[in-house]
């Protein structure tokens, strides 16, 4: 039965291309989707899903495909948020909205997951079990939408929840995965500090914030370097360093901003406690008062054990053993951690690169869009896999 299903997948290929290309012709941003949930619910309400709930968590949208085999509850889940980045490909498809683009996939995620729906429902009779289909808004900026969909209730009567991302620069046709950490806790930081102003040729007269500012950035990179243990990981980057006006003024303030990247909780609390402590004793050894805000991002995503092997199976299953792929870590951040927070389940890369790609968040990132019709295949499998292993757990 799921063969068969596969084999229409490859049907659905170009239905799954044109809304792709819809939705990326009219992106929407974190927090601001209208009219991207409306299409997705349409869409699952014209092929006849009655089970179909929106303003989930606020923007999101889930819906529910009853099979008609005994199984598990899978839910399967795909964000639609778009980015504040100008598209600058040459496309034919290319963005509508000024500033604003699909500048990581997430169009792709959405029509893959529509159309994997379309299939699963058409062939409800032979399906096992229910699928959950989470359409996910906001996973760009924190606080995400993945946490209050939760709160809604998206996961009740949840199994295991699987998720899946097209990476423009892992080889198309491949899986990428592995068991335990993925993807990094993302958080980020905020130092202001106050000092005092005046004329550049006179600086003995002020409490220069710039040169705290730079002394503190300094201090900060060896956080990871002499605090965290070498067998540990953990980034801390900085993004911005703002202050001044005319070139002969000192001025009264600088802010830094940056981010932090940890995989375990306890480094993670190490290099906030750090930070604290290196702002406030450098601002006071140049006479000035540091301010430092923080705030958690995602947490770390840690992918189950159980549910990562089916996902190397149903990989190995579907493309061949070479096709899947054992990943080094990510430093990224991806609410999807949070899922993984409150049920079994796992996440895992889709390749969607060519000759020309770009990395994400670029003004010409773009896919080799048959990663869709993979992911869609590995949507299916893993449903195919997950009930193989409870029946053979009895």
């Amino acid at each position: 039965m799921y063969s068969q299903m596969l084999a229409q997948l490859e049907k659905e290929y170009p239905s799954m291309v044109a809304w792709r290309r819809h939705f990326h012709e009219h992106p929407e941003l974190s927090f601001q989707e209208v009219e991207t949930p409306k299409k997705i619910a349409s869409f699952l309400r014209e092929l006849g899903l009655e089970d179909v709930k929106e303003g989930v968590g606020g923007r999101g949208v889930v819906a529910k495909i009853h099979g008609g085999l005994p199984g598990k509850t899978i839910a399967l889940r795909a964000d639609f948020d778009a980015l504040p980045i100008q598209d600058a490909k040459d496309v034919a498809y290319k963005s509508k909205v000024p500033g604003v683009s699909h500048a990581c996939g997430h169009d792709a995620h959405t029509a893959t997951l529509l159309h994997t729906a379309k299939v699963l429902y058409e062939n409800r009779a032979d399906l096992q079990g229910t699928i959950v289909l989470i359409h996910q808004f906001a996973e760009e900026q924190t606080p995400g939408g993945a946490k209050p969909m939760i709160d809604d209730g998206c996961l009740e009567d949840v199994d295991v929840v699987y998720g899946t991302h097209l990476w423009s620069t892992f080889p198309a046709g491949e899986i990428f995965t592995k068991s335990g950490p993925l993807m990094a806790a993302s958080d980020r930081f905020h130092i202001q500090v106050t000092g005092k102003g005046g004329h550049g040729a006179l600086p003995h007269e002020t409490r220069d914030p710039i040169v705290c500012g730079s002394a503190i950035v300094q201090s900060l990179q060896q956080i990871v370097s002499r605090n965290v243990d070498p067998l540990q990981s953990a980034v801390l980057s900085f993004g911005a360093f703002e202050s001044g006006g005319p070139f002969n003024v000192i001025p009264d303030s600088a802010s830094i901003l940056g981010t932090v990247r940890t995989f375990s909780k306890d480094v993670q609390t190490m290099v906030k406690e750090r930070l604290s402590e290196i702002a406030d004793h450098t601002g006071k050894a140049y006479g000035t008062a540091c301010t430092l805000t923080y705030e958690d991002g995602y947490p770390a995503l840690l992918n189950h054990e159980k549910e990562t092997n089916h996902v190397q199976q149903a990989a190995r299953v579907l493309f061949g053993v070479d096709a899947c792929q054992e990943m080094t870590p990510m430093m990224g951040g991806e609410d999807f951690a949070y899922y993984l927070l409150d049920k079994p389940g796992a996440f895992f890369f889709t390749g969607a690169g060519h000759p020309d790609a770009f990395p994400h968040h670029h003004p010409h990132f773009d896919i080799e869009e048959k990663a869709m019709l993979q992911a869609s295949k590995m949507f299916i499998k893993l449903i195919e896999v997950s009930n193989e292993e409870a029946a053979a757990d009895g």
